[in-house]
């Protein structure tokens, strides 16, 4: 299996930046990893979403779809746990 593509929506970068700054090295890190191993431990599949994951890092989640033919990762959303999914 090759690498991934990372992919990152501009909504997601905003998300980003707006991290707190301790944890921006920390969320890079773990979308990185993703282009290796897109189902690391402790990966979720959502429910209802075709392609659709959720990983942790700290009390932030990082939703990304996993498009299999074309080897790419996109990150959706980037944010707190409690805000998520609204």
């Amino acid at each position: 299996m090759g690498s991934y593509r990372i992919e990152i929506k501009s909504s997601a970068a905003k998300e980003l930046e707006k991290l707190p700054r301790k944890m921006i090295p920390r969320v890079v890190t773990t979308i990185n990893e993703l282009a290796e191993n897109p189902r690391p431990h402790g990966v979720k599949k959502l429910a209802g979403f075709e392609h659709t994951y959720r990983i942790r890092v700290g009390d932030y989640r990082v939703l990304y779809n996993i498009f299999e033919k074309k080897l790419i990762i996109e990150i959706i959303r980037i944010r707190h746990r409690k805000d998520v999914y609204k």
